[in-house]
């Protein structure tokens, strides 16, 4: 029964599993079956007696050809093929009385059901995906796709392949399984429209958008319960008001780091108190305290329930569409200084750095919705002498579901649609793949270019050395440098909660959230929808991954900008200055247009944003310490 002939004899039911599988009609199943195991080897043991063969030690798999195998890197799913042809797999699907009737007629159908699994394995093979790289060359007034693969995606295996099924942007079985129906999503999204055009290009928005949020901020002031009481108004219900005062007057921090503290020495009932009663006590409509603590009690009982991972999984397969995304980064630039900081802190230095070349060639990864460059394409449509060739290699991981390309596309589309509008010559091409898989000969680079390299954010989810010694952002940073860019210019969340131990991870994150939501609360009025958006699938969701998740599952693991210094200075590149001239114009900018507690100051070699004393967010620019050498 161990032969491969019986694996063989038993395909039609694998390959009906394998169907009902991949269209998703009883996905939870093969869980089930995993949990089962035990019991489904002593279920089967007694009909290898009936037969007079000895149970075996350990099931075989079917070995499947090079040219039809279903090749997906990580163990799961090569534990999934071993069950498949595995006789406790078999006996599940056909019962005893299945079994009974294979053992006595399996010769007369042998033929058939091979040929049968045969043609199963070919449309299998049809079912691995092809990561595209996408060339945009608005000359030729399209988008040409190449179906190449990226070295090192989904399909190959490299040394640290097996660690791509943990990335919460790459669901191997829908890469898989629903690639064969890409061509069936049509989408109607809109690439570019006006509301695109007032925000990617600045034309006056952002003044007008800061003065809106003020003066919604002074009526909430003057509508406030103290201001009426103040004025003498509805002294009738003063009562309620001393209730409601009592009910906000419970510290929410410290519920929660006592519910950490619960669950880090597995008081679970506790724990479980607790969470009721801060949910009872916050909202996503109240202040900064009673919002951050929805979020944070979400994570606290999603690690209450072991189901973290699966929550954070959900929420980034629930795409956010490009319009909504554009809601709520045009409320943060109005809100914040730390997005238009960055983004012309990032485009000052390329505009400085190109220095009327005539072609520039920026690598961008983590391009996401590309919000950063149509504002740099109309800067250089007004240079002096024409604008240069502009080249982009937009690099993301692929996204979950049915279109694993669909963001790198559509950012491509959007830009090549800016290029034209302002007559910049340009190219794109989009990667997705893992960033530490990249090679130097995955990005065509041309010596004749200037080459740039920008990171405005990504780094903070490459894995660090809790994961392996020769960490992913090393990496990173080492493949950086053998490109020998003309400058590499950095954005990092300074952060200090990557610690491996629970309850400092949680102080500290519950502390830079506060701050978020501290700033969030002092210019942006609470009902606006997209500061609900913000918090509640940007800031919410990287909240539940620090504190719900962890191993390889926790990929927001930030670290200090002076953790970063050393580990760019040890992978070979040397850090430039910060340019004067951007740092005064930030901090007068920040001086003219934002809120006063907003802090913007320079230290070694960084540009540094913060709140109230808090460092969020840091910038540098860097060169290779061994320029490239033409030999």
């Amino acid at each position: 029964m161990d032969s491969p002939d019986y694996c063989e004899l038993n395909s039609n039911m694998t390959l009906d599993y394998i169907n009902r599988i991949l269209m998703e009609e009883d996905t939870d199943e093969k869980a089930s079956i995993h949990q089962q195991h035990d019991a489904l080897q002593a279920t089967e043991k007694p009909f290898y007696d009936i037969l007079g063969q000895a149970y075996p030690s350990s099931p075989k798999k079917t070995v499947i050809n090079s040219d039809s195998q279903v090749d997906c890197p990580g163990d799961s799913s090569n534990d999934y093929r071993n069950r498949v042809c595995s006789g406790s797999f078999v006996s599940d699907l056909l019962g005893p009385q299945g079994m009974h009737l294979i053992a006595t007629d399996w010769a007369s159908e042998l033929d058939k059901l091979t040929l049968q699994f045969n043609r199963g394995a070919e449309e299998a093979k049809k079912l691995v995906p092809n990561i595209e790289k996408l060339v945009v060359d608005p000359e030729s007034n399209g988008i040409s796709v190449s179906k190449q693969t990226t070295k090192e995606t989904v399909g190959q295996k490299s040394k640290h392949a097996n660690k791509i099924k943990n990335h919460p942007c790459v669901d191997l079985e829908l890469l898989e399984a629903r690639n064969s129906k890409h061509s069936a999503i049509s989408t109607n999204e809109t690439i570019r429209d006006e509301m695109f055009d007032s925000v990617l290009l600045n034309n006056g928005h952002l003044y007008h958008d800061i003065a809106h949020l003020r003066e919604m901020k002074a009526k909430e002031a003057n509508n406030s319960p103290q201001n009426f009481l103040s004025k003498g108004y509805d002294q009738g219900h003063e009562k309620s008001r001393d209730k409601k005062q009592q009910k906000e007057a419970v510290d929410l921090r410290d519920l929660l780091i006592q519910c950490a503290q619960a669950l880090a020495s597995n008081n679970r009932p506790f724990a479980s108190e607790l969470l009721k009663k801060i949910r009872h006590h916050s909202s996503p409509y109240g202040d900064d305290y009673q919002r951050l603590a929805v979020y944070f009690a979400d994570a606290l009982e999603a690690r209450l329930a072991g189901t973290g991972s699966q929550m954070y999984q959900k929420l980034m397969g629930k795409r956010t569409s490009a319009r909504d995304m554009l809601k709520a980064y045009r409320l943060f630039i109005a809100a914040c200084p730390f997005v238009v900081g960055a983004y012309y802190f990032s485009n000052k230095t390329i505009v400085d750095v190109l220095e009327g070349r005539p072609r520039v060639h920026i690598v961008d990864f983590g391009i996401m919705f590309g919000f950063q460059w149509p504002l740099l394409i109309q800067r250089f449509a007004k240079r002096e002498g024409g604008p240069p060739k502009l080249r982009i290699t937009g690099i993301n991981v692929p996204q979950p579901g049915f279109r694993p390309c669909k963001m790198i596309e559509e950012t491509g589309k959007r830009l090549a649609e800016y290029a034209e509008m302002f007559n910049v010559p340009f190219q794109y091409r989009g990667i997705a793949s893992r960033w530490e898989n990249i090679g130097v000969e995955d990005l065509d680079i041309d010596k004749d270019e200037v080459l740039i390299i920008n990171c405005m954010s990504g780094m903070k989810n490459l894995g660090d050395e809790t994961e392996d010694i020769d960490s992913a952002r090393d990496r990173v940073l080492r493949i950086m440098e053998r490109m020998k860019p003309e400058v590499l210019i950095l954005g990092d969340v300074n952060g200090l909660y990557s610690s491996p131990f629970f309850l400092p991870r949680f102080r500290e994150v519950l502390f830079h959230y506060s701050s978020l939501f501290d700033m969030l609360n002092a210019t942006v009025p609470p009902s606006h929808e997209a500061r609900i958006l913000i918090e509640r699938y940007l800031l919410g969701t990287d909240a539940l991954n620090v504190v719900a998740c962890e191993g390889a599952e926790r990929i927001e693991r930030p670290e200090s900008y002076k953790q970063w210094q050393v580990r760019s200075l040890k992978a070979g590149f040397k850090q430039l200055p910060v340019n004067q001239e951007i740092l005064n114009r930030s901090i007068d900018g920040k001086k003219k247009l934002y809120h006063e507690d907003f802090v913007i100051s320079e230290d070694s070699g960084w540009l540094l944003q913060g709140w109230k004393g808090r460092i969020i967010y840091a910038l540098s620019s860097w060169k290779p310490e061994k320029p490239y050498t033409n030999k």
